[in-house]
């Protein structure tokens, strides 16, 4: 007999071995069962990320597919960001909830749960600047249509909590100007089609609403802090002096780049209403003015240009009106017996300044005045561009003269910025542009007067400044140079003396000019803060003279009153004095 081993617990050896070997067998099996699921699984994946691969190179291959175009529109804001040179937003979109009356949202039946009256109250609690009598009105007609537009998402969950049905608020996409009233007349506005209007959201409008360019924002030449020391202090003459409107421009003079252009009383793009659509003309780039005496500078350069002036220690008579064909020239008072070109300049005698145009002759000042664009629309990129009033045909000799000094001629403040920056950058005019210009792609533009032309121009430019009629606008160590300017303005039966256009054309620093700077009061009124003076001398010189010194570090002008234009030939001939 085979003996067999039994153990303490009563099983045999032989028996415990097999269940050993069956147990490992179950394990082994159970292992291949959980890899093979965990390779399925893994197999899976595999095939979903093949398959999604696969859609987005489809994609990728067929880019006008309905559905690459969504996902790509998804990602991009509704419509283009406009910014300054520097970056900074001044037109961007962005989610927002309107308040919109949807009279139908509880059936046939009443349009409000409450009545309309004490709607509207509710309504005027959450915004204090509503309407009481308008959101009654609204209301009790039942018809659909916006409340108010643009509200924040805790004035949304306000009127929720009115449980009025009928007060819905969508989210929409809505167009935000985070500078507000800021160079409102520089971008314009979007209308409820989701249009541009008026300024650079028009000009720009298919760009912006573009899904290809919708990602690379818009880049304008402005600079922001610029825009707003110049809206700032325009402003601030336009309180002085009770004027009805204002302008004003900063233009770089080698470019043509406009930093800044202001036209008051200004209007909020983020609301037009009835008071705002009223501001929307432009006076900078759509209104035509005559602009006095700030054309003396550019005859006077005319003439130097043309060899007609050559000395200018000669002197002209200046104690007696000029009679030409009927018609007499005066100045705003006697300066004396004669003067010189510097003199005249200084004094601001149209006496004086006639007889050098008509020294210079009709066709060559009327060609000079056709070189810096004068008889044509202004340049730049804004729809809205006046038509000067311009002498037709050939010049008669009143006509030379009266032009001379600004008379009898009408551009907007935006031709006399460009004019001038050719008069003193070397003497090359370029159009304007509200685009910010890289470097190495300023336009050539077109040369108008010699170099030594425009030197001896900011020559004399510093000296009305330094000694004349400009010294209100004399900015310690920024050596600013320029001319004032007191045109009556025309009306029915000749002009009207009680009216007048003040303006100051200056540019800074005159020993490296950078910058123009125009700046226009329509109509002000002499007062305390201008000694009850009305001419540009009292009232648009100080805004210049604070304008500069605010903008100059911001452009990288530091003021150094150790430098200075070298009038040294010229000082010997004129003397001190006040004209206009």
């Amino acid at each position: 007999m085979t003996a067999v081993s039994v153990s303490a617990n009563g099983f045999s050896s032989a028996a415990v071995s097999s269940g050993r070997i069956e147990l490992v067998n179950v394990r082994q099996r159970s292992l291949l069962q959980a890899k093979l699921r965990v390779l399925w699984v893994m197999a899976l994946f595999v095939v979903i990320a093949l398959i999604a691969l696969l859609r987005i190179g489809i994609l990728g291959l067929f880019q006008n597919a309905p559905d690459a175009r969504n996902m790509a529109d998804a990602l991009l804001p509704a419509r283009g960001e406009i910014v300054d040179r520097n970056g900074v937003p001044l037109a961007r979109a962005f989610p927002a909830y309107s308040l919109w009356f949807n009279p139908k949202a509880l059936g046939d039946g009443p349009a409000l749960v409450k009545t309309p009256r004490e709607v509207a109250a509710a309504l005027v609690r959450i915004f204090p600047d509503e309407d009481f009598g308008r959101l009654v009105a609204r209301l009790s007609a039942g018809k659909p249509g916006y409340l108010r537009r643009r509200i924040l998402p805790e004035d949304a969950n306000k009127i929720h909590l009115l449980g009025e049905p009928a007060l819905e608020f969508p989210r929409e996409n809505e167009r935000y100007y985070p500078q507000g009233s800021m160079a409102a007349h520089i971008l314009g506005f979007v209308a409820a089609d989701g249009h541009g209007r008026i300024g650079m959201e028009q000009v720009y409008d298919q760009r912006l609403n573009d899904p290809a360019q919708r990602g690379k924002p818009a880049v304008l030449s402005i600079d922001t802090r610029v825009q707003g020391a110049l809206e700032d202090e325009l402003s601030k003459g336009m309180s002085e002096t009770l004027a009805k409107g204002a302008a004003g421009i900063v233009l770089d003079v080698d470019t043509g780049e406009i930093l800044a252009l202001a036209s008051l009383p200004s209007f909020n793009p983020n609301l037009i209403d009835q008071t705002g659509a009223a501001n929307i003309f432009n006076r900078v780039t759509n209104q035509v003015y005559e602009l006095g005496s700030t054309f003396k500078p550019l005859t006077i350069a005319a003439a130097i240009d043309a060899g007609t002036v050559t000395d200018l220690a000669r002197r002209y008579q200046s104690d007696r009106p000029l009679a030409i064909g009927g018609f007499q020239i005066h100045d705003s008072h006697s300066f004396g017996g004669s003067l010189n070109v510097p003199e005249a300049l200084i004094h601001s005698s149209n006496i004086v300044t006639a007889q050098v145009a008509d020294e210079l002759g009709g066709p060559r000042l009327n060609a000079t005045m056709r070189a810096l664009g004068f008889a044509e629309r202004p340049f730049i990129e804004l729809p809205a561009k006046g038509f000067p009033l311009w002498p037709r045909g050939e010049w008669a000799r009143i006509t030379t003269m009266t032009v001379s000094y600004g008379h009898g001629i009408a551009v907007t403040p935006l031709h006399l910025a460009s004019a001038y920056a050719a008069m003193v950058n070397g003497g090359i005019w370029r159009p304007a542009t509200l685009e910010k210009v890289e470097a190495g792609r300023v336009p050539e533009g077109r040369r108008v007067f010699k170099a030594s032309t425009s030197a001896r121009m900011r020559q004399l430019l510093r000296m009305i400044v330094d000694l004349g009629t400009g010294r209100k606008a004399n900015a310690v160590g920024y050596r600013v140079g320029g001319k004032t300017g007191s045109a009556e303005k025309p009306g029915v039966g000749g002009y009207r003396k009680s009216s007048l256009v003040a303006t100051f054309a200056a540019a800074f620093p005159m020993d490296r000019p950078r910058y123009v700077i125009i700046a226009m009061l329509d109509e002000p009124q002499g007062t305390a803060a201008t000694l009850g003076q009305r001419t540009a001398a009292y009232n648009v010189a100080p805004i210049v003279g604070r304008v500069v010194p605010r903008i100059g570090p911001l452009l990288g002008i530091m003021p150094d009153d150790t430098r200075d234009v070298d009038i040294s030939d010229l000082a010997p001939l004129v003397g001190n004095g006040d004209g206009e």
